[in-house]
């Protein structure tokens, strides 16, 4: 008996990046409202992080709101209808439910139904991450249009007394449309993990909190070993990410790494040698960390105030709790 042959799907030989959405928390918190409770100063929160307030939602919007938002603005700005977007990707640590996932009440909401829907949890990295799965679905014929979204309520997971990543936290989304192109937009990733996954996470389970045996479970770090990490071993994977798209730190336009701390942004400039020309996101100084949701804010942002920066070759990069990373090369929209 002949073997029947299978068919495999095929898609777009090049995919790009076509829209940009963001939301940010309602709430402006500047350093003062929450020094008392870690015994600090502004002035120490901006020498060491470089944040001078940060963005966080009121208690009645949650994550899955803030994605929305993004999301609805990043499908009007790419003029892609959507019903056609039949992948969506979200990248959180902040879902306040196991399941449902963000994805699939997003894509109900924005119209995209049946839309494949499904978070994914690489912390800082995540949004790289859903950058190259939304490239390579495209790319293999399993999506036409994806929309990629970071997402995150971190007010909801901080101890307002730890001094170690508290004070860093902010809430918001970035959202972006990903759909075929004439030309290659989206270059190879360089994705990863270092196996030093205690340095960034949670103090506990829920279990271990259901139980009574330990409290609410919030957010720790490990910061020097955090630090040292992104700026000698994050530097190496942002120089393979170059090579991996075939181009120079000259021929970039911006640089966009995940907003994790101002000096660590400042010394990655540095260890990758970059010309004055390329700008770079600093979007943390008035947002704070938002995780996966700190490189389409970022890059949202810099389109808007450098409108000149479109078309041009940005390097962006997530790192962190896992240890995980994920980086590449976009043209940006």
């Amino acid at each position: 008996m002949t073997q029947p042959q299978l068919l495999q799907s095929q898609g777009a030989q090049y995919t790009r990046i076509l829209a940009v959405g963001a939301a940010r928390g309602d709430l402006i918190v500047p350093n003062d409202d929450i020094v008392g409770p870690i015994d600090s100063s502004d002035e120490w929160i901006q020498q060491r992080t470089g944040i001078i307030t940060r963005t966080r939602a009121s208690q009645d919007v949650l994550a899955v709101d803030l994605a929305t938002t993004a999301a609805l603005e990043a499908i009007e700005r790419s003029g892609i209808a959507p019903e056609l977007i039949d992948a969506i990707i979200i990248a959180t640590i902040s879902n306040g439910r196991q399941t449902p996932s963000m994805a699939a009440v997003v894509a109900e909401r924005v119209g995209a139904v049946p839309a494949a829907a499904f978070d994914l949890n690489a912390a800082c990295a995540g949004y790289a991450y859903g950058v190259a799965q939304a490239d390579a679905l495209i790319r293999s014929g399993a999506a036409h249009y994806a929309l990629v979204i970071g997402a995150e309520k971190l007010s909801d997971m901080v101890d307002p007394t730890d001094r170690s990543i508290s004070f860093l936290l902010g809430d918001g989304a970035g959202a972006v449309v990903i759909g075929p192109s004439d030309y290659p937009g989206i270059s190879a990733s360089v994705w990863g993990s270092d196996g030093r996954a205690d340095a960034v996470g949670m103090n506990g389970t829920l279990q271990e909190y259901r139980r009574g045996e330990k409290e609410w479970p919030t957010l720790r770090q490990e910061g020097q070993t955090v630090f040292r990490w992104a700026v000698w071993d994050m530097a190496k994977i942002a120089k393979q990410t170059l090579a991996a798209a075939g181009i120079t730190a000259d021929q970039l336009a911006a640089f966009i790494p995940h907003q994790a701390n101002m000096r660590i942004v400042d010394e990655f400039a540095k260890q990758l040698k970059l010309p004055e020309s390329v700008v770079i996101a600093r979007d943390i100084a008035t947002t704070g960390n938002t995780s996966a949701a700190s490189i389409p804010l970022a890059t949202h942002r810099l389109l808007e105030e450098h409108p000149e920066l479109s078309g041009g070759l940005a390097l962006q990069i997530g790192f962190g709790a896992g240890l995980v990373y994920g980086a590449q090369v976009v043209v940006l929209p």
